[in-house]
């Protein structure tokens, strides 16, 4: 009794055993079968057998068969007999990193996490929907008007780092305009802080450039105001007048003065000279 109950142990040992060989080796075989098929995956063709990878020597091509022997097709008109080792190399797999998961970001004003914003997506500004005030904190100015009120060049909002984003949009006076450059008020602000280094300087070259601008404007005014006053007296001038010869009487001889006058008939004229 006893040995048949060391035989049945034994004989379910071995088929333990041997099942456990026959896991392995399906597994082994398993495996095997996707290296191939990953190895047949990185097969790509490309535009020359001799291009590289980034970084590395790997060659790469396409294996084609002719007559029964592998080549490798160049692209460019002729077949390359392969060895080994270029094989090894062609068939190189290379690991993909994981994707790597950040933390959402936070909004400034209520500082909770958010996964979507249109003023992240579009101004790269740390500020979700719901705190979005589009009337006044993050209302929209055109690019005419930022170098107008805040006194800022092309290249402080093209060049300057970072340069800023803006969105465009048709014009809404005439649509055969070209498009309306918006920038967003709260970066144009902070962009015009960097260039002039505090709100007082900005305001006092303001107060010169419009003092500059009114006495512009009264030159501008006195120049017409002169002009228009050239024109009246042109229009007064008798140009008849231009060309009048004067028509002298008889000479007088003042004993006084040792001398002698005439006087026109015509325009008055009272010429004094001397006889010798």
């Amino acid at each position: 009794m006893a040995a048949n109950t060391r035989s049945r142990k034994k004989a379910v040992n071995e088929t333990d055993q041997n099942n456990t060989e026959i896991h392995a080796d399906l597994l082994k075989r398993a495996e095997k079968n996707r290296q191939k098929a990953l190895l047949l995956k990185k097969a790509k063709l490309i535009a020359h057998p001799y291009a590289k990878e980034d970084n590395s020597d790997t060659v790469t091509g396409r294996l084609v068969k002719v007559r029964g022997q592998r080549v490798i097709d160049s692209g460019g008109g002729f077949l390359i007999e392969e060895d080994d080792e270029l094989e090894q190399q062609m068939l190189k797999i290379t690991s993909v990193p994981a994707p790597i998961i950040s933390k959402l970001p936070i909004c400034n004003d209520c500082l909770g996490e958010f996964k979507d914003s249109y003023l992240f997506q579009t101004f790269d500004l740390l500020v979700c929907d719901k705190c979005r005030d589009n009337e006044d904190k993050h209302s929209l100015i055109t690019r005419t008007e930022a170098k107008q009120e805040y006194l800022l060049k092309d290249c402080d909002l093209d060049k300057r780092e970072p340069p800023l984003k803006y969105i465009a949009k048709k014009n809404p006076h005439n649509v055969r305009w070209g498009e309306m450059k918006m920038y967003l008020h709260l970066q144009v602000e902070k962009r015009a802080l960097e260039v002039w280094g505090s709100e007082e300087a900005l305001l006092e070259e303001r107060e010169k450039r419009d003092v500059k601008r009114q006495e512009g404007k009264i030159k501008k005014f006195n120049k017409k105001v002169k002009q228009l006053r050239m024109n009246v007296r042109s229009s007064m001038y008798d140009k008849t007048k231009a060309s009048h010869t004067h028509e002298f009487g008889e000479d007088t001889y003042n004993e006084e003065d040792d001398n002698y006058s005439h006087t026109c008939e015509t325009c008055g004229y009272e010429e004094v000279y001397e006889k010798m």
